[in-house]
């Protein structure tokens, strides 16, 4: 039979659906990437946010009209099938089978039942298939979340934190560095507080030191730490490491006291700008990213202008703002949403503007510089190749490097830059040789 996959939503989604992919390959699957030759298509749904479950049921309605030709089944999993799955199945009779991801134990006899061939009951044990890029991936470390954000749907939909045994971690990696990736990125919705749910205690620094150990891996990125549990031996087990990379993806999502505290966010204020000052004076190379949240509900001007000046001074490198989402059976959703869709949208666009003045400020610090590329392809029209450096994560948030070169390089070479120009998401430069 041949399946098409379709991967919706965040890294820690893409996990998933390399680990399907993993399985179905195991059982001899033939994996196509052209819906129309598909006779069944499984898709993997993200049901976050409105403009998530919206992506989500046009991308299924798409897929079943491919029912007129050669589709024969079409099955939806994830997020979205963990908070819907009754009203969908009502609604979606086009649907073959909706799958939760409480059900994902029994993936292969449930996908066996439905498409009618043997599939095994391999998910998460069967080799996961990289769907991107061969020189980079995602490892998930945990799943779920204790934080209870009362805007977040996400411990509805995952359930609380549950840490990845370090054995399976580490197990993994290697697995990931035989195959040719020369960049891990670390992803959990909440990776500071990894292992916490074993024993009450923080283990993501024990973590650090035994991938960082391993030979083969050249880049080892974390991503979602929440500022009031980065500890000093955090900071300082990336600072004496040979991969770990100093960035920092600390989503703190507003500036106002007030504001967090009706977000329910641990911490405050004072927290963020300590954590921040100690990582830059601990690591003066630290790039630090973050999101903020424009207009929840009972958001004054007041609120606003705080939120605007813990971006300036905190000066983040990266950021990505977005207004509230009102999301059902989270507490903020019987909180009054008072602040008008023209006012969020207003905010959000002034955090943005401040946002791309600053980092392209610290961009242009980068001028000078000569930093490593991680080449992921080359531009025909310039003749310009096009990577990352270690201040630029994988998923497009954070911009990338341009650069020419003094020969012929492979996508997942590295090479040396000395960066001559910069921009708010753009640093250019040309490669320089080392004997």
């Amino acid at each position: 039979m041949k399946i098409g996959v379709i991967s919706l939503g965040c890294a820690k989604n893409l996990v998933d659906t390399e680990n399907l992919l993993g399985m179905l390959r195991s059982s001899g699957i033939e994996i196509v990437t052209d819906r129309s030759e598909a006779e069944a298509v499984i898709i993997n749904t993200c049901g976050f946010i409105e403009s998530a479950k919206s992506e989500a049921i046009g991308t299924i309605l798409d897929a079943a009209d491919l029912k007129q030709g050669k589709l024969e089944k079409l099955i939806v999993m994830g997020c979205l099938s963990q908070r819907y799955k009754p009203q969908l199945e009502e609604e979606m009779p086009e649907v073959d089978r909706f799958i939760a991801i409480d059900e994902y134990s029994e993936l292969g006899t449930i996908l066996s039942d439905v498409l009618g061939v043997r599939i095994a009951n391999t998910y998460g044990k069967a080799p996961r298939v990289l769907s991107g890029k061969p020189w980079m991936a995602y490892l998930k470390i945990a799943d779920g979340c204790d934080n209870r954000c009362s805007y977040c749907a996400i411990p509805l939909i995952r359930g609380d934190l549950r840490s990845i045994p370090e054995g399976e971690i580490i197990a993994e990696a290697e697995r990931l560095i035989a195959s040719g990736v020369k960049e891990i990125n670390l992803v959990a919705q909440d990776s500071s507080r990894y292992g916490y749910d074993i024993d009450g205690k923080l283990h993501l620094t024990h973590l650090l030191k035994r991938l960082d150990a391993l030979e083969g891996v050249k880049w080892i990125r974390i991503l979602y730490l929440y500022p009031d549990e980065i500890p000093d031996d955090l900071i300082g087990t990336i600072r004496n490491s040979r991969h770990i990379l100093p960035y920092f993806d600390i989503p703190v999502q507003h500036g106002s006291d007030r504001m967090l505290r009706l977000m329910n966010r641990r911490g405050n204020r004072q927290i963020i700008l300590e954590r921040a000052r100690m990582i830059r004076e601990q690591l003066p190379n630290a790039v630090l990213r973050t999101t903020l949240i424009a207009g929840f509900p009972s958001e004054t001007e007041q609120d606003h202008q705080e939120n605007m000046s813990l971006l300036k001074e905190v000066g983040w490198d990266h950021l990505g703002a977005f207004t509230y989402s009102r999301e059902e059976d989270t507490p903020s959703y019987d909180m009054e949403d008072d602040v008008p869709a023209e006012v969020k949208e207003a905010r959000k666009s002034e955090i943005m503007e401040e946002a791309q003045r600053i980092s392209s400020e610290r961009m242009a610090g980068h001028i000078g510089e000569c930093v490593e590329v991680l080449i992921e392809k080359r531009d025909p029209l310039t003749d310009m190749y096009i990577g990352r450096s270690y201040i630029q994560a994988p998923d497009g948030v954070d911009g990338s490097v341009r650069f020419h070169a003094c020969g012929y390089h492979e996508p997942g070479d590295f090479a040396y830059v000395e960066i001559t120009k910069a921009a708010a998401h753009v640093l250019i430069g040309s490669e320089v040789l080392y004997d």
